[in-house]
């Protein structure tokens, strides 16, 4: 029976473990046990966290500047050109014609091209520093601090909870095996002392 000893401490070290992290997530809301109140971490603390969190994001992962940045590549003024040059055709070609007929009548290919390359020219000075405008008054009406604050605190418990576990899962169980395997260890130790003290 004494050499059993091992395994309940590794079942007790597993389950203590098991428990804490349980306990991240559970009660959802505040119980009271006599004099002692008690609840999950991650439900007592999702303002805290969703504020903490909402701060790194937009502090170290993502901020106004680099979205700008991402925007006025010129790979993306390349794509916003070739659609606006897209839009121009179509209205010199087709729209243009069929609201104005009098005037289609004096625009051969030759004027259209004109027309379209001054428009181009025109459009391709402006583009830069009209995006660069919007995205400027676009950064001052968005918080993106304010914005992963909003979503993460109303997150039902039951999605934080899910939403935790599905990164840190393996991290949960390597916890708890930790716990098991200390306990195997002190239940060993505690084995040996017996032995050699009786």
């Amino acid at each position: 029976m004494v050499y059993t000893l091992p395994f309940i401490a590794a079942l007790i070290g597993w389950f203590t473990n098991f428990l804490a992290v349980k306990m991240l997530f559970h009660p959802r809301e505040k119980k009271r046990f006599l004099f002692i109140e008690f609840q999950g971490v991650f439900p007592k603390r999702q303002h805290e966290i969703a504020e903490r969190l909402g701060e790194i994001v937009s502090k170290e992962l993502i901020s106004i500047d680099d979205i700008k940045h991402k925007l006025a590549d010129d790979r993306n003024l390349d794509e916003v050109k070739a659609l606006l040059e897209t839009k121009i055709d179509d209205f010199i070609q087709r729209r243009l014609p069929a609201t104005y007929p009098a005037l289609a009548m004096f625009l051969n290919d030759k004027i259209k091209k004109k027309i379209k390359n001054q428009i181009i020219e025109e459009v391709e000075d402006v583009l830069p520093d009209a995006i660069e405008n919007y995205i400027d008054k676009a950064g001052e009406r968005i918080d993106i601090q304010a914005l992963v604050y909003g979503k993460v605190v109303k997150f039902s418990s039951d999605k934080l909870e899910s939403i935790v576990f599905a990164i840190l899962s393996k991290e949960f169980k390597f916890i708890e095996l930790v716990g098991a395997a200390l306990g195997f260890l002190i239940g060993c130790v505690q084995l040996l002392i017996m032995h050699f003290a009786g």
